[in-house]
């Protein structure tokens, strides 16, 4: 389930667009930036601008959170990963995150490839923004789960 994935031009655009928006570092710069997302201690992910979104990017604890392999991550369409009942709310977030840019106060709950729940807290989401002001998707980051019965 835990494969590092390749360098990808769109992985750098996470971490610069995180830095400008939020004024810190996702992840050590020191690194290669591949490998700094790949082993971050907190999920981060990532889709496009399509009508339904798709992630296209998805770490290794993502990857254990939603119960997926990268594969299967990278080909589902984003609002998949709430509940039915969650994606309004879901849709509203990212109303936000296009009107402000960021918001670093999400909470919600997720569900897994599985059927799991799990609630999120203290999420940050950030629009994947180039040096340009092109938006190119947004993205996700929070550093704790927890399983729901």
């Amino acid at each position: 389930m835990n494969t590092f994935i390749p360098d990808d031009p769109r992985l750098a655009l996470i971490a610069e667009s995180y830095g400008r928006l939020l004024g810190r570092p996702l992840v050590d710069s020191g690194r290669e930036i591949a490998l700094a997302l790949w082993e971050a201690p907190r999920v981060i992910v990532a889709h496009g601008t399509q009508d339904d979104p798709v992630f296209f990017y998805g770490n290794r604890l993502a990857l254990q959170a939603f119960e997926m392999d990268f594969a299967t991550f990278a080909q589902l369409p984003s609002r998949y990963s709430a509940e039915p009942l969650a994606r309004e709310e879901r849709a509203r977030l990212l109303e936000r995150v296009a009107r402000d840019g960021f918001i670093d106060d999400y909470a919600g709950i997720r569900i897994s490839a599985n059927g799991n729940r799990f609630r999120i807290a203290q999420a940050e989401v950030w629009n994947l923004v180039d040096a340009a002001g092109v938006i190119h998707g947004q993205a996700a980051s929070f550093a704790h789960w927890q399983p729901l019965p």
